[in-house]
């Protein structure tokens, strides 16, 4: 119960089973690999070296789970933002297959580990729902769901009526359906992976925020809070939308916008009739996209993009407790019980992206909210194989330089013009 002083407020905080205390890093230590970020990303690939037998050590600055990982809509969604074909003709035919493949497995990735480790998540895979609420981007989603469907996806696709009878509400025109996806709390997803990595032979160590990082004679020495160190091999950071200084330019070439998210208490049978009845996960396909679900205990849960600045009250959620109310009217002043916020790491191409700035240092980020089922898999990739000449034949990205982000301390400016300009094209598009 300890770290749950040091979660931020949120369903996930007060409905995911209490994670064992794990100590802060007071003595200096020594290791084979230092992952540093207690994320989706860097728990999968602590898990993945630890079971090769390589010595790992895992700093997280606050407790498990603590960034957008505990804190994001628990939506496990295969794929990038890219539909297979302009995968293919962006990266060329064998590197954008292998894109689609590998990528096209996240979800699968994800409850793989679930059930191997006997993960308790309240996961459940049910399927996603994208709906379409414009003509436009109705074309859109039936170009999607034909382009999984020609890779072998047993997609679905649903008129407005069949649409409307899936999720409860007439707001859409129509959508596809994708199997391969579903739900979980996320912060017991990540606990659990926490668990599994310890189980292997990790060592976790939480409330130990790394200060700095050098590298010395071939190794690298990290300096965590407090006076203790890190000596190791190979370094692994996965810090992603709470990136910071550690390494030049990596905190600029991401814009870490706010995810807002808002749950309902449980509703009643009577309010919770007809909606999402198969228990599907649901993102639309607006620009400024909502994406929405229920949860174990019935609760109804919204979230979407929102000010940038770190939530301050009430006002700040009320644009999602509109969107209740013009999909579900029957939910408009149903009682919110929770309100709160996450970062994501957007990048300029909407990929994920892994670094090698220096021999030994690998950073991997950039997930533009697909974080769940992308983060685990590409995390689990790279432990499999880092130290290994086959780890950039393994990864579907290639490995890149860190470039940041043109006149990225405008980064509020930015997002608040993008935000506005994706709202006033979906008011177009309409």
């Amino acid at each position: 119960m300890e770290e749950l002083q040091h979660m931020p407020p949120s369903l996930w905080a007060d409905t995911a089973p209490a994670a064992p205390a794990r100590p802060a890093l007071t003595e200096s230590r020594r290791a084979d690999v230092l992952v540093i970020g207690g994320g989706f990303t860097g728990l999968s690939a602590a898990l993945a070296l630890a079971e090769r037998g390589i010595d790992t050590v895992l700093l997280e600055a606050n407790a498990i789970g603590w960034g957008a990982s505990g804190r994001n809509g628990g939506q496990v969604i295969p794929g990038l933002k890219y539909d297979p074909e302009t995968l293919r003709q962006r990266y060329g035919q064998e590197r954008g297959q292998k894109m689609v493949e590998l990528t096209g497995r996240n979800a699968d990735v994800v409850f793989e580990l679930i059930q191997r480790h006997g993960i308790n998540c309240e996961a459940s895979r049910n399927g996603w729902i994208q709906p379409a609420a414009t003509h436009a981007s109705l074309k859109v989603i039936e170009t999607r769901a034909r382009q999984w469907a020609d890779h072998g996806v047993d997609v679905s696709w649903l008129d407005k009526a069949t649409c409307a009878e899936r999720l409860g509400s007439e707001a859409y025109l129509g959508a596809w359906l994708d199997p391969r996806a579903g739900g979980l709390n996320p912060l017991a997803y990540a606990r659990g992976l926490a668990t599994a990595a310890e189980s292997a032979g990790a060592r976790l160590f939480e409330r130990s925020p790394v200060q700095g990082l050098n590298a010395q004679s071939g190794r690298w020495v990290a300096e965590v809070q407090g006076g203790a160190t890190i000596d190791a091999g190979q370094v692994l950071l996965c810090t992603n939308g709470y990136s910071g200084g550690l390494q030049p330019g990596l905190a600029r070439s991401v814009i870490a916008a706010n995810s807002y998210q808002i749950a309902t208490r449980p509703l009643t049978d009577a309010e919770a009739q007809g909606i999402l009845p198969g228990g599907e996960v649901v993102s639309d396909a607006r620009k400024l996209l909502l994406y929405f679900r229920r949860d174990a205990s019935g609760r109804f849960l919204m979230g979407g993009r929102g000010p940038f600045h770190e939530p301050q009250g009430e006002p700040d959620f009320r644009h999602l407790q509109r969107a209740i109310g013009k999909l579900y009217p029957a939910l408009k002043n149903v009682e919110i019980g929770y309100r709160w916020a996450g970062r994501v790491a957007l990048t300029r191409d909407a990929l994920p992206h892994v670094h090698q700035p220096a021999a030994g240092l690998t950073v991997a980020l950039g997930y533009n909210g697909r974080g769940v089922a992308m983060g685990t898999h590409l995390g689990k990739l790279i432990g499999e194989h880092l130290g290994n000449d086959s780890l950039h034949e393994a990864l579907p990205f290639p490995i890149t330089p860190i470039q940041p982000i043109p006149l990225h301390g405008l980064q509020r400016l930015y997002v608040g013009a993008v935000v506005n300009y994706y709202r006033a094209r979906d008011w177009l598009e309409r």
